[in-house]
C-alpha cells in the first residue's frame, strides 16, 4: 500500500521537536509490513531527511495521485483524508494511526440482556473520543461521555433499563458491560503500559490509580453531601466503579474530596478516563510483551 504523509503530519505543531512524537517508530512499523511511505521531501529540513536516512527510511515521490491512503494533520490530530476532503478516521497519535492502517485496532462490542436491562456497548481503544451514549439517565450519559473524550476512546452505549423502578440496575449493568467490553478489546494486553495514575485535578482534588492486573478490586474513598446530582444517585458512583472494575478485572483506586458533588463525580470519571488512556497506551520499549513476570494478565 502506498501511504502518503503530509509534512504537517510528520512535523506536528511543536517547533522544538524534529518530528511529531512517535513518527519514526510509526514509519518503521509501516515499512516493516512492506508499505511504501511517501511525502514531499522538498519542504522537509536537512536534519529531518538525515534522520530518516539514518533509520533506513526513504520517502517515495508518488504524490497524492499515486497514494492508496493519505495521512494528514487536522488541528493536533492525525487524520485519514479521502479524496473528497472528508476525514473518515482520526487519531490523537501515531500509535492509533498505525493500528488503524495495519488493521490491528483494539475494539470490541458486547450485548447484555437481563430481565432488568438490555445493554449494548461498543468500544475502540484507538479512537479519538467520539461517542454516542443513551442510558435514559442524562447525568450518567454526561459522565460516560467524559470517559470517551478524556480517554480518547470511541464509545457507544445504549441501555434500556427498568428506570420506572429506580436507576440502580441501569448504572450497575452498564458498569459491568463496559468493563467486560474494555477487557475484550484489550485482548492479551500485549505491549501495553498496564498502569496509569493521575494526581489531583480541578478543585475537586480527585486521585485515580489503575492496574490492569486481572485481579478485580476497588478502593473508593470520599463522601457526598447530596442524595442526587440531577437524576443520578450519588451513592451509585462507587457502585458503578465497583461494577466496572469487576468487569474489567482491574485494580482501581479512587480518592476524592471537594465541596461540589457534581464536580466530585465528574473528577472521578475524568480521572478514570485519563488513567485508562495511560494504562492502555503502547510501551515502545516492549511492543509485544505482556507486562507481567507471570507472562499473563
Amino acid at each position: 500500500m502506498n501511504i502518503w504523509i503530509t509534512p504537517p503530519a510528520l512535523r506536528g505543531d511543536d517547533d522544538t521537536l524534529t518530528f511529531r512524537p512517535g513518527t519514526l517508530r510509526a514509519l518503521l512499523a509501516l515499512s516493516d509490513k512492506q508499505h511504501r511511505i511517501g511525502s514531499d521531501a522538498s519542504v522537509l529540513e536537512a536534519g529531518q531527511l538525515a534522520l530518516l536516512r539514518q533509520e533506513g527510511l526513504e520517502l517515495g515521490d508518488f504524490g497524492t495521485a499515486g497514494a492508496d491512503v493519505i495521512v494528514d494533520a487536522q488541528h493536533r490530530d492525525l487524520v485519514i483524508a479521502d479524496f473528497d476532503g472528508e476525514f473518515p478516521f482520526s487519531s490523537p497519535d501515531w500509535e492509533g494511526m498505525v493500528r488503524h492502517l495495519l488493521g490491528q485496532r483494539r475494539s470490541a462490542e458486547k450485548r447484555r440482556t437481563t430481565n432488568e436491562t438490555d445493554i449494548f456497548v461498543k468500544v475502540d481503544l484507538d479512537g479519538s473520543g467520539k461517542n454516542t451514549i443513551e442510558t435514559g439517565i442524562p447525568f450518567f450519559d454526561h459522565m460516560l461521555e467524559q470517559i470517551a473524550r478524556h480517554g480518547f476512546i470511541d464509545l457507544e452505549v445504549y441501555c434500556k433499563g427498568d428506570l420506572h423502578i429506580d436507576e440502580h440496575h441501569t448504572i450497575e449493568d452498564v458498569g459491568i458491560t463496559l468493563g467486560e467490553t474494555l477487557l475484550q478489546a484489550l485482548g492479551e494486553k500485549r505491549g501495553i503500559e498496564r498502569y496509569g495514575f493521575v494526581l489531583p485535578m480541578d478543585e475537586a482534588r480527585a486521585t485515580v490509580a489503575l492496574d490492569l492486573s486481572g485481579r478485580p478490586y476497588l478502593v473508593f474513598e470520599g463522601s457526598f453531601t447530596r442524595e442526587k446530582v440531577g437524576d443520578f444517585p450519588t451513592e451509585m458512583t462507587k457502585h458503578f466503579f465497583y461494577s466496572l472494575a469487576m468487569g474489567l478485572k482491574a485494580t482501581l483506586n479512587i480518592q476524592f474530596e471537594g465541596e461540589n458533588d457534581h464536580h466530585n463525580i465528574e473528577a472521578c470519571f475524568k480521572g478514570f478516563a485519563r488513567t485508562l488512556k495511560q494504562a492502555v497506551a503502547g510501551n515502545p520499549n516492549d511492543p509485544n510483551g505482556i507486562p507481567s513476570s507471570k507472562g499473563a494478565l
